[in-house]
């Protein structure tokens, strides 16, 4: 039976590589890198760059894939979601069909850490529902943008004994800070820091973490916020593209 490898393969640094997922990565026959578009050829790259420095089989080989172009105009975000993630999974199965032997092994290298904010895992269960390709798979952990941001700015994840929440833009307002004193907010293409009005609030915020472009600022929120939103507006036009992640916390560890 054809076998898929998921592999996570940490938020931009090939250093990030775990030796679990370079043992993966060198079980694969193929090797399959998504593209995506111009503007976002460093994330190829790096996957390139990954495979050229740790694959060592020589018969193994690479086959690149263009990922769709989500639509946004006239359809809910679900909606939205929903129908890219259908026409991603026939793009797998399509890989999968063509590319690999009847027992050959495929690997598809995930940006990050494939159980959180990416949707690999669940595409590839579409697939496997639609029952047209036989195959089983196995997941590989990664090093997450959430650990490189907290490692970058040098802070523990957590308040001692208090939960934290990872959100998104879209959902901030419901959770900071009245719900959780801490919030991890990925998926941000609103900045949606810019509407949270609390004097006691503090930002951890980066961009492009673990690249040789990587950008972090920290500070309380309404010193610091200005400057987050010109840094990653001159980052975007500069790149022209933008991968974010931030932190906000109120409160400390030890409160009276």
């Amino acid at each position: 039976m054809r076998k898929l490898l998921i592999i996570g393969i940490g938020s931009g640094n090939p250093e990030h590589m775990t030796v679990q997922a370079i043992n993966a990565l060198n079980r694969a026959d193929v090797l399959f890198i998504p593209t995506k578009g111009e503007k976002k050829t460093e994330l190829a790259e790096v996957r390139r760059e990954i495979c050229a420095r740790y694959v060592t089989r020589a018969d193994s080989r690479t086959v690149e894939f263009a990922v769709p172009v989500r639509r946004t105009e006239g359809v809910s975000y679900d909606g939205s979601v929903d129908d890219w993630h259908a026409r991603i999974a026939e793009i797998y199965e399509r890989l999968i069909d063509s590319e690999l032997s009847e027992d050959g092994t495929g690997a598809f290298l995930v940006w990050g850490d494939p159980m959180l904010y990416d949707s690999t895992i669940r595409i590839v269960e579409r697939v496997k529902a639609r029952g047209k390709v036989a195959f089983d798979y196995d997941v590989l952990p990664g090093i997450t943008s959430l650990q490189a941001l907290c490692a970058s700015h040098r802070i523990p994840l957590n308040l001692v004994g208090k939960p934290v929440e990872i959100t998104t833009g879209r959902r901030l307002s419901e959770s900071f800070p009245e719900r959780s004193q801490t919030s991890v907010v990925m998926l941000d293409g609103e900045q949606a820091f810019r509407r949270i009005d609390d004097p006691d609030a503090e930002i951890y915020w980066g961009a492009y973490l673990g690249t040789p472009d990587e950008i972090v600022i920290s500070g309380r929120l309404a010193d610091v916020k200005d400057e987050i939103l010109a840094r990653r507006a001159q980052a975007r036009e500069r790149m022209g593209w933008i991968m974010d992640i931030y932190l906000l916390r109120k409160g400390a560890d030890f409160e009276e």
